[in-house]
């Protein structure tokens, strides 16, 4: 007993400060999967056809590739997916599990394979082990295939599906498998303790069912986590150790609870827990024996479990409020023990979404009060000990008064740990959805979705800058809409707030930043930087400070929050600086500087697809080459900067001149063109001659000066009244061109059909 207590508080301070797993780098695979029912045929190469196949008809999209509907007893079912680009050195595919056997090909080859099929496409089960594979270069956006085989109640993946380096995968594996292998260990403890008291003692029956309680949740906590593959690679011996261990908890917890409700004579209870023993021996037995497939005998063993759990609830409920208070605690913490699996059943079954169930801390938690319980229950008994035990229960109210302080300062902790991870995966979401934005303005709407989330629980209103210097709210969350918070508005000629200055602390320092947490609203610009027009505010964030923690919280460290938030928003504004560089560029790449019309860059590129549009719609493409007639004398006599003018006046009439689906480009030199998209001759014709006119009507004006008129000559090409292949409009619209030059400028050249 002396030694128990002391081992059973550092037990609970291990339990509760182990850090959160802290996962390795990893692309999770969500999207984009689709299924398709039976099993493909094969080449002689032997690679299957589906994989060949560029005919999407078959397929059906679905949510994450297991359990398609409509099985109707089929076995066997493919899913593919197109992998995503990522920067991995060892990139390898990670899959908690498949139900049961299953290939995977890329390119059409085999690149993994777990269990054996046999010629029709069947195999038997080989264990429910994670998958690792090993992803060959080029990978990236290339569809993958998964051959699936399964007799089981599921069929396909299950779990988690991520794309992570091999050197990564190792430490992912651990580190989600820690809690439960210390849990275990702890458990083992226990058995090994509970069967020294069974051989000391005259109560063998209650430490030997603890004993075997005990040691049974030790042995299923390692084979069910992922590391024990660590230990040795044999999935199907893990899931033997899993199965028979798992099938033996409802006969110790029956044996405990037959010894504790002994008053009451619960035949029931001990029916259970021999019913329970024989389907154990005869379902391990039997798959040994190879009658039937070890994974057939857990769903069998599920039913069972919730009857029995049923059962016992009934027994329990009616005698409840007779058993004395440690026979309370346990039959509650047994409850949540069970409500944990059974949760687990769920999940397993596709009842409920799949996510990690924490199984091991019911196990925990069960467990610590089946010891407390079973010392309470032997201290009780011996009447030469009262007085020891009363002046170790005040020692250990104590005790456990501090550990629960500890044990609160470490949740808080946790929590904090956690919000910070949620709000870190929000904002990654957030910048990879910004990446693929072209210009600012389909950034902000991007940012209007998820700052929000980014900043809940604070309410707030983010502001996006106007062209007539007002900041205009975008996005309102909370409270922060209701009246007399925050303004739906912000002129920037009476000042903008100022960023938020939050006092910095740490260590002890911590109570003190709390109460000096400053009560106005909390304030971020989100700057942009941009080639032309340097550092620009384009965004204000507003976030209300009141209650933005709990007092738990505050002593973790606020000056700690206010700099993941400012970090966060300063990641916003590099990513829209980024942005802002990129729309620059691209319209500087495609718009010519001195009249602001398309360059030539712009033209071949969209000439080549209009042309490709013309042929595939049989739509008429009219193409018109323009000249300024005489621009060089017009140059010579009035200088460059006048001849600039005139190009600018010449391309302003052309934008007035034609339709908003017309394309006018600037060629080179005096030389423009337009592309007129279902525009046949006589339309061109129409358009090229109003331009002359009205190019031949106004006026170059320069410094205040009239330099007289500009005239320009127009060559007409249309396809497919020329009988020649669109590609051929500007060789003809050009020879157009030069008939109406020889013919007297300013005029109209039309290029008609051989025929013709």
């Amino acid at each position: 007993m002396h030694v128990l207590r002391p081992l059973l508080i550092i037990a609970l301070s291990l339990a509760f400060t182990l850090p959160g797993a802290t996962l390795a780098a990893s692309q999770p695979i969500t999207d984009g999967w689709e299924y398709r029912w039976g099993d493909s045929t094969f080449n002689a190469d032997g690679q299957p056809h589906w994989t060949l196949e560029t005919d999407a008809g078959q397929w059906q999209t679905i949510g994450f590739p297991s359990n398609p509907p409509d099985r109707n007893g089929r076995e066997h079912v493919w899913y593919r997916v197109t992998l995503p680009n990522g920067e991995w050195q060892e990139p390898v595919l990670y899959i908690f599990s498949v139900d049961i056997i299953v290939q995977v090909y890329l390119g059409g080859e085999q690149i993994y394979e777990y269990g054996t099929f046999d010629s029709q496409g069947r195999g038997s089960f080989q264990g429910w082990p994670w998958h690792a594979i090993a992803l060959p270069a080029g990978y990236q956006d290339k569809p993958i295939y998964f051959r699936v085989f399964s007799d089981y109640t599921d069929i396909g993946l299950w779990g988690e599906v991520s794309i992570m380096d091999q050197a990564d995968l190792v430490l992912f594996i651990v580190e989600n498998s820690l809690k439960a292998l210390v849990i275990a260990g702890f458990s083992a403890l226990i058995a090994l303790l509970a069967l020294i008291f069974a051989a000391l003692q005259t109560e063998r029956r209650t430490f030997l069912g603890l004993a075997v309680f005990a040691l049974s949740a030790a042995v299923m906590l390692v084979a069910e986590s992922q590391a024990s593959l660590l230990i040795t690679y044999r999935p199907l011996m893990w899931d033997y150790l899993a199965a028979g261990s798992y099938y033996m908890l409802p006969v110790a917890l029956a044996l405990m609870l037959e010894q504790w409700l002994a008053d009451y004579r619960p035949w029931l209870i001990g029916l259970i827990w021999k019913l329970h023993l024989g389907y154990l021996v005869g379902a391990i037995g039997l798959a040994l024996l190879g009658v039937v497939n070890l994974s057939s005998t857990f769903p069998v063993f599920d039913a069972l479990f919730l009857a029995t759990i049923a059962a016992i609830t009934v027994v329990v409920v009616r005698r409840f409020r007779h058993m004395v208070r440690e026979q309370q605690v346990l039959v509650l913490t047994y409850g949540i023990f069970c409500g944990f699996l059974i949760v687990d059943m769920a999940v397993a079954h596709g009842v409920l979404p799949w996510g990690r169930v924490p199984v091991s801390w019911g196990l925990l938690m069960f467990t610590l009060a089946v010891v407390v319980i079973s010392l309470w229950h032997y201290a009780s008994t011996q009447n030469g000990l009262k007085r020891l035990a009363v002046s170790l229960e005040q020692k250990v109210e104590e005790r456990t008064a501090r550990a629960e302080s500890l044990a609160r300062r470490e949740q808080a902790r946790v929590r904090m740990l956690t919000f910070e991870n949620e709000k870190n995966r929000v904002l990654g979401d957030m910048i990879a959805d910004l990446q693929d934005c072209l210009t600012l303005e389909q950034a902000f709407p991007v940012l209007a979705k998820v700052v929000p989330d980014l900043c809940s629980p604070l309410p707030g209103i983010l502001y996006q800058r106007g062209d007539d210097g007002h900041y205009r709210a975008v996005v309102c969350w909370g409270d922060a809409g209701e009246q007399n918070a925050l303004p739906q508005s912000l002129d920037a000629s009476r000042g903008l707030p100022r960023p938020s200055q939050v006092p910095e602390a740490s260590g002890n320092n911590n109570l003190e930043a709390a109460a000096n947490w400053p009560a106005d609203p909390l304030c971020f610009w989100i700057n942009v930087e941009s080639a032309s027009e340097g550092i620009v505010t384009e965004g204000v964030l507003l976030l209300e400070s009141v209650g933005l923690v709990g007092n738990e919280e505050r002593g973790y460290g606020l000056a700690r929050l206010f700099t993941r938030l400012d970090q966060a928003i300063q990641r916003i504004s590099i990513t829209l600086s980024s942005i802002a560089l990129r729309e620059e560029l691209q319209k500087f790449s495609y718009e010519d500087a001195l009249t602001g019309l398309k360059n030539r860059r712009y033209f071949d590129q969209l000439f080549e697809h209009e042309c490709a549009v013309a042929l595939r719609s049989h739509l008429p493409l009219s193409l018109l080459v323009i000249d300024i007639d005489h621009f060089k004398q017009f140059n010579d006599t009035h200088g460059h900067e006048a001849g600039d003018r005139g190009l600018q006046s010449v391309a302003l009439t052309l934008q007035r001149q034609f339709r908003d689906s017309d394309i006018v480009c600037r060629y080179g030199g005096e030389e423009f063109v337009v592309i007129m998209p279902g525009a046949l001759t006589d339309d061109a014709t129409e358009r090229a001659q109003s331009l002359c006119d009205s190019v031949s009507d106004a006026s170059v004006v320069f410094q205040g000066q009239d330099l007289g008129h500009l005239t320009v000559s127009v060559g007409v090409a249309c396809w497919p009244e020329t009988g020649e292949a669109p590609e051929q409009l500007l060789s003809l619209a050009d020879q157009a061109l030069y008939r109406a030059k020889e013919e007297g400028r300013n005029r109209v050249g039309i290029s008609r059909s051989k025929a013709a």
